[in-house]
């Protein structure tokens, strides 16, 4: 998922979302996250239509996501609703267990 997707989904500005996960670097390794180049957001560009925020095309930075680094966002992000969400998560990992 996108940086910006992920600020939409824990209700935090995308820049906030950043400085995040550049306060806790090693929590996220290239296998949690990575930055696409410039022909990679222009590609998305292409398929992505804004939603009230700047077209992904005129980003300088655009960050993405793996299921691991989704994991660990909810853990470092310091508003309510990244804790909502990292127990949202919580159910099925449970369920995987009986």
């Amino acid at each position: 998922m996108l940086d910006r997707d992920l600020a939409t989904l824990y209700d935090v500005e995308t820049r906030v979302l950043n400085q995040a996960v550049k306060r806790n670097e090693k929590r996220f390794p290239n296998d949690f996250m990575f930055e696409l180049t410039r022909e990679e957001i222009m590609r998305v560009s292409q398929f992505v239509i804004p939603s009230g925020t700047p077209d992904i095309k005129y980003s300088n930075r655009v960050f993405a996501f793996t299921e691991q680094g989704v994991a660990m966002l909810s853990g470092v992000l310091k508003s309510p609703r990244a804790a909502e969400v990292n127990i949202a998560r919580m159910p099925p990992f449970i369920k995987s267990e009986k």
